[in-house]
């Protein structure tokens, strides 16, 4: 398989299925002429012209709306959030039009569109330039949420959004579209709420999704220098959420560590907690642990960003307390 950034198989993606039904089209801010502002839509206005590769002006309520329009009479928009902290602009058009309308129609009308974009922290951007809204965003019946960690995942997933009949939120990073792996030429889809599991082990099980997935698998290969095996698994998506893939590898594992950039509180991580601790207690030799961002606004200094985040140090000193090793 050939090697292809992060951002080209998101725009891989798009291109092919905008190639494949005429429906489809981009829209957001600096999309178009600027080649989008991480450069994932470069050469899609010369391709597909400014009918289907918009700008739009600084106005995430206004174009947001333009889109869940388009897909309920028909079209299937990808709306692009600069970052998803903007999206809290047009968070109403996702949570109360997008989300809501199949079920108020009585099922008359499907909302078929992605809102995409990055998501998380990028570096000394500060608080308001580096949340994580995954978990509030899966927390709406009517949306699905997806998360991908490599290249190959966005593309096949990317492509699975674009033709789902229902909203997706489609979460990407800014320190990630830069990175290449590889990425089959021929097509493929991958299914929306299957997780991935990318290293079998039979101590611990590490759970994560989107760039923390590199602070896991970097935690498991020190963890194995210390002949602890960890099982990684990479949710690829947070709504719907594989807990039967969870639960199968606790069942082996007995012990399960999460590791999740966003705020402690009512996260994705506490969710993955009460429900593998509910369905599968009686194979749990240690209570699930979660390595989550400290519970503060990202800071600017690049020290406090390290001791706020999620790191390996800490990832691996959670799998010590679940496994009841000295630290």
């Amino acid at each position: 398989m050939r090697t292809i950034q992060f951002r080209e198989a998101l725009r891989e993606a798009m291109s092919e299925e905008m190639r494949r039904d005429p429906r489809v089209f981009l829209m957001g801010e600096e999309v178009a002429e600027y080649n989008g502002a991480y450069k994932v839509s470069q050469g899609m206005l010369d391709e597909f012209g400014a009918e289907r590769v918009i700008d739009t002006p600084i106005a995430e309520l206004g174009f947001a709306g333009i889109g869940v329009g388009a897909a309920i009479n028909g079209l299937l928009p990808i709306i692009e959030f600069m970052t998803f902290n903007f999206s809290l602009v047009a968070i109403d058009q996702v949570i109360n039009s997008a989300a809501k309308i199949y079920s108020m129609s009585g099922g008359q009308y499907s909302c078929p569109i992605v809102f995409r974009g990055p998501t998380g922290n990028a570096g000394m951007l500060s608080s308001q330039h580096s949340q994580n809204f995954e978990n509030w965003f899966a927390n709406t019946p009517g949306l699905k949420v997806v998360v991908p960690s490599t290249p190959y995942d966005a593309k096949g997933l990317l492509k699975s959004a674009i033709r789902d009949p229902d909203p997706v939120i489609f979460m990407e990073s800014e320190l990630m579209y830069g990175d290449k792996g590889e990425v089959p030429e021929e097509e493929y889809l991958l299914e929306i709420g299957k997780a991935n599991i990318v290293r079998a082990g039979k101590h611990v099980t590490l759970v994560s999704f989107g760039k923390m997935m590199k602070i896991a698998l970097a935690a498991a290969d020190e963890l194995a220098k210390d002949g602890i095996e960890a099982e990684v698994i990479d949710l690829r998506s947070v709504r719907p959420i594989d807990f039967d893939t969870l639960i199968e590898s606790v069942k082996k594992t007995n012990r399960m560590v999460v590791v999740e950039e966003a705020w402690p509180l009512a996260s994705i991580s506490s969710e993955l907690a009460y429900t593998v601790q509910r369905r599968a207690f009686d194979f749990l030799d240690a209570p699930v642990v979660r390595v989550t961002c400290m519970d503060v606004p990202l800071p600017y200094a690049p020290t406090l960003i390290e001791a706020s985040l999620p790191n390996v140090a800490r990832t691996i000193q959670a799998v010590k307390e679940v496994t009841y090793q000295k630290a």
